[in-house]
Order: structure tokens, then sequence, then C-alpha cells
């Protein structure tokens, strides 16, 4: 079956006991077993329920994978993969990422004997050079968060093979619709099911999927054993989400790229960053790895940070907001918003300046969308 078909079907049956098309909320915290030791599969929602088991089996269709994982966040997603570390591991990790997954590296790993490296992986020269003895875990996010840079998958898979490491991809800017990191060589890919594959700015999760059954395993336990698994009322409506994800999806980029369009040509806009773009050098790359561009992207406006609090102020349709990947256009300052854990001097260093602005494109109708820029600037 095709994707929008999977999306649709995989792990989504009609019920065997009534027959309903639409998969039940199982809202129980337990369940009846036959005798001691005897049960249908299920015997505590936080070791399993089926309205979680059918999105679990949902998101690995999707990503092409065989094993997936829900979670109550993307970020108990992230640390659940943190726990395949033990103290004196280290990690590498792209030095474009989201700020949570930093604070997590640094403030929450770090002080337990794991440390991690950032390093720029447009440079895989830089990338191995990185590696040592004890390096368990290569994290890369790709498009990253906020700079939007592609990293070459094929090429830091082999490099992670070559000398045994895993490789954990977030996946949540492309969505398994644009991009499928196992197809490239990961091992692991990681969601923030909050955003595109949810959907609708209504919930709360997060998602692993592979293919290796020793990682499965391992990850199973992490999630049962730290129980940060989500309800069934939030897989209920990821699932709903997950519906509509190609149709979806492909508004977002036809609006986005509409919008980087509009803006690489504004007068007041310095540098924007948009894979989809000609003239990104990112661009060819994105184009042979993925199948689209998706509905992020960057910008720097002239003026400096009183410019940016100007513009966001007079936005009528953008919503100043964090997260993105809802069905809402949203706009999000990276400095203070979601990348203020990361101290000044370094975000500086990676690039993200203090008149960057952030959007979340939405689906709304692209002449409203471009009025409202328009306006603003």
């Amino acid at each position: 079956m095709r994707f929008e078909t999977r999306a649709i079907r995989d792990g989504q049956e009609p019920d065997e006991l009534t027959g309903a098309v639409t998969v039940p909320v199982y809202q129980t915290s337990t369940f009846k077993q036959e005798a001691i030791g005897k049960h249908k599969g299920y015997e505590y929602s936080r070791t399993g329920n089926p309205t979680r088991k059918a999105l679990e089996e949902a998101v690995a269709s999707l990503e092409g994978g065989k094993y997936g994982l829900a979670f109550a966040s993307g970020m108990a997603a992230t640390s659940a993969v943190a726990g395949l570390l033990k103290t004196g591991d280290h990690i590498i990790a792209g030095d474009d990422l989201y700020g949570g997954t930093y604070r997590l590296f640094e403030k929450a790993l770090r002080p337990l004997g794991i440390e991690t490296s950032y390093v720029d992986l447009d440079d895989l020269g830089s990338l191995a050079s990185a590696i040592r003895q004890n390096t368990g875990l290569i994290w890369v996010e790709t498009p990253t968060n906020p700079l939007l840079k592609v990293v070459d998958l094929k090429n830091v898979a082999h490099i992670a093979s070559k000398h045994t490491i895993t490789l954990a991809v977030d996946n949540t800017f492309a969505s398994p619709y644009f991009q499928r990191p196992l197809e490239h060589g990961a091992d692991i890919v990681v969601h923030s099911t909050t955003k595109y594959l949810g959907g609708h700015s209504d919930t709360i999760g997060g998602a692993i999927v592979t293919s290796s059954k020793d990682l499965f395993k391992t990850l199973k336990f992490q999630q049962n054993a730290a129980g940060a698994v989500p309800g069934p009322w939030d897989c209920w409506l990821v699932l709903r989400g997950i519906k509509t994800l190609a149709v979806r999806m492909k508004e977002h980029q036809m609006n986005a790229m509409a919008v980087a369009a509009y803006l690489n040509e504004h007068p007041m806009i310095e540098n924007v960053y948009y894979p989809g773009l000609a003239d990104n050098k990112y661009n060819e790359l994105a184009k042979k790895q993925m199948d689209g561009f998706g509905g992020m992207l960057s910008f720097e406006i002239k003026g400096g940070f009183p410019a940016v609090e100007r513009f966001v102020s007079r936005l009528k349709i953008f919503t100043l907001a964090e997260s993105l990947g809802g069905v809402e256009s949203l706009v999000c300052y990276p400095p203070k918003m979601t990348h203020g854990s990361i101290p000044p001097e370094q975000r500086k260093r990676l690039g993200i300046n203090d008149n960057l602005i952030r959007l979340s494109v939405g689906i709304e109708h692209i002449d409203d969308l471009i009025e409202d820029l328009a306006r603003s600037l």
C-alpha cells in the first residue's frame, strides 16, 4: 500500500468486537485476566494499551520500520533513546538542534557522566574526528531546528555503521511523508507527535521507530520502566491526525514555499533559511534525500531585536507561540523561546542571531498569509 492508504489503514483496522471503523479509546488503567499468568495480551495500560498499540503500528508503518513505541512527549522519547547509554558513554550531536534536546544533554545527562560533543554536520570530517572509543550515540536533526540545515543521512549512517555507533534521527520537521531516515541507514527515528503527526496543536506526544529487534526490546523496557507513556486519548488524537497527514503536508509545503519565495525578495529580510529555495545550499541534498521540503522556515529581519518585536506585534494570522506543525500558522523567536536554554555566546556562534524568526507555516489561504507578513513588514 502507498503512504496515503497506510496513513488511514495500518494499525487502524475496524474493531473486531464492535466493527467500529475508528479505533476505540480504551480508557482503562487495567485489564481482566483470565487466570493467574493468563491474559489477552494486555495487563496494565502503562505496559500496553490497544489504542496506543494502534498508534505505534501506524507510526512504524509510515516510517518503514518494524517496531514503534509511543511516549508522553517528544522529550520523553528522546530520554528513552538516551537510556540506551550508561555513565561514561559519549554522544555526538549536530550543533544546530532543538533547545530542549540541548538542555537534556547538558543539564540531565552530563551530570550523570554522559558527555555530548556538538559538531557541524556539514563537515563529515569533523564528525569522524569527534568519535571516541566510548561514543555510543550519534544524534541528528534534519532539517535542523531552527536553521533548516539538511544533514546527509547516508554518509552519516555510513560513518556510524563503520564504528558500530547507534544513529538516531529526529524527523519531526520533515515528518515521514517527506523523509524516512531508516531508508538512509538510521537505526532509530524519533518524533514529537505533538507536531505534524498530530497536526492540530491539541495533544502532546512522542514516538520512536526502529527495525532493530534488540533496540526495540531495550527501548520497550525503558518505556515500561520509566512509564512516560501517553494516555489513550492522546494516542487517539494523534491517530486522527495521521489520517490527514499526507493532505496536510502538501498544503504546508505549498504555503511555505510561497512564503519563503516572498521573504527572499523582500528588502527588509537579510536571509531566508528554507531548503526548498533554489539558491539554498541544501537544496540539492534535500531533493535527493527528501520527497519535499516541509512547512518550516526561518529568516533574519533587518533592524535587530527591535524590528523583531515590531514585526511580531503586528501579525494578525501568524500567532506568537511555541511548537510547530499544526494547521494554524505560528511565529516563534528562537533566541528567547525554543532555544533560550542555549547560552547566548553559543547561539551567536551557531548563527542563531538576535534577528532570527522561525515560522511554522500553516494551511490557511496563502494570500492571507502573505498579506499578514506584508502588512507587518
